[in-house]
């Protein structure tokens, strides 16, 4: 694609955008230019009416017996069949259920079970917290293992050796949008003699995942960023059927077991995915995600990565020129097919220039200690967003605005 030249090209380019009618499936505030699907996509418009319909009908009028005529009981399995093409993963080797960091506590144990005289997990340095915590307190707490750290830089073979257990990797590094290689990484833990678990978080729903041709033996994401399923909204586990019959995850509780309702004293693991399910499923937070995941059955994930694609080298090719000289740093992969659906900037005073960008409209997040993120959902942004948005973003710096003592003030969440 040719850069746009002007914002009238980027309309046009609106005017014949294949997924340009995906934008009435959302609900977005007028005159907000939403950067931050990457972290809270925004509330699919069929949602509010799904969560009424659970809470009216299925809820109030059903009662009890919508486990088993609104098939509440079964939702952890269908849909996780549903979000299964979004990874490349066959239907029975998803669940939905708990949060990353549960998940992720599971899947890794079950790995760590499969590879019986290894006792070292590699994770990477600057991955997701919740994965650096995970890793650590699943090592910590079983006797005889270790957290190895793979550092920014650093090639993963340094770190493989024959005591390597499990490797954890990020598909795309939140902080940078760097997009990992999958396949061949994957190729390489399994060359080593380790098994390889992914956390796509930040890649589903943002480009063609695909664990099953690349081999992969577990991985774990969420459902709130580019999935739109909504704040808390539950995470998904994947485990390749080669492991399934194998895998055993410590957190034993009777929505795993192979007779929930036979009620015995002994845990029995159910056959399949399902083993890797605990409690109770939280029904009303599957309803918004159900709203989500109707709008992705009619989507094509390879115009979603064209589309994307476009969108962050347009904002990377403005940025350049229109913001140089205000101490902006692109700390994004220039070439797109290295990154995910995310720019970053780094600035010294990114997290005033992000908060008052976000006071002219344009929201985008702030990760410590330098880090301003922009994503790019392509089902829902226009090319003249991206080009507003870099225009807001100069008149920020211009202004000097972002000075002002109010942006300094730290908030909760940034």
């Amino acid at each position: 694609m040719v850069t746009p030249a002007t914002r009238s090209d980027c309309a046009e380019l609106d005017k014949h955008d294949p997924l340009a009618r995906m934008r009435e499936e959302f609900t977005l505030p007028d005159g907000v230019i939403y950067l931050d699907g990457n972290s809270l996509g925004p509330l699919p418009r069929a949602a509010s009416e799904r969560v009424r319909e659970l809470v009216d009908v299925e809820w109030g009028e059903g009662l009890v017996r919508s486990w088993n005529d609104a098939g509440w009981f079964d939702k952890p399995r269908t849909l996780g069949a549903r979000i299964a093409p979004l990874v490349g993963a066959q239907p029975d080797e998803v669940v939905v259920c708990d949060s990353t960091s549960i998940n992720l506590f599971k899947v890794l144990s079950a790995a760590l079970r499969l590879r019986p005289g290894r006792s070292t997990v590699v994770t990477e340095a600057g991955g997701f917290p919740t994965d650096l915590y995970i890793v650590e307190g699943a090592t910590s707490s079983a006797k005889g293992y270790r957290r190895k750290l793979l550092y920014d830089g650093q090639d993963l073979a340094e770190v493989l050796d024959d005591d390597v257990a499990v490797v954890v990797l990020g598909h795309v590094d939140y902080r940078t949008g760097r997009l990992r290689d999958m396949a061949r990484m994957t190729d390489q833990v399994h060359r080593a003699g380790a098994l390889m678990i992914w956390d796509v978080c930040h890649s589903v729903g943002a480009l063609p995942v695909r664990l099953g041709d690349c081999g992969v033996d577990f991985a774990v994401g969420c459902t709130y960023k580019y999935l739109n399923g909504g704040p808390g909204s539950p995470a998904f586990a994947f485990a390749a059927r080669r492991h399934q019959h194998d895998a055993r995850q410590p957190l034993s509780g009777w929505h795993g077991h192979a007779d929930p309702f036979a009620f015995s004293a002994e845990y029995q693991p159910a056959p399949g995915i399902s083993r890797f399910l605990v409690g109770t499923p939280p029904v009303v937070s599957y309803a918004p995600l159900e709203s989500s995941l109707d709008i992705w059955s009619r989507v094509d994930m390879g115009r979603v990565r064209a589309k994307s694609v476009a969108m962050t080298s347009l904002f990377v090719t403005l940025v350049e020129a229109e913001c140089a000289g205000h101490g902006l740093e692109i700390a994004s992969p220039l070439d797109p097919e290295e990154r995910g659906s995310q720019v970053s900037l780094r600035h010294p005073d990114g997290y005033r220039i992000i908060r008052a960008l976000i006071e002219r409209g344009v929201i985008g997040d702030f990760r410590t200690p330098d880090m301003l993120r922009f994503g790019f959902t392509p089902l829902y942004l226009r090319y003249a967003d991206v080009w507003d948005a870099v225009v807001r973003l100069r008149d920020v710096l211009e202004s000097g605005v972002w000075r002002e003592e109010r942006f300094g003030a730290p908030a909760t969440v940034t």
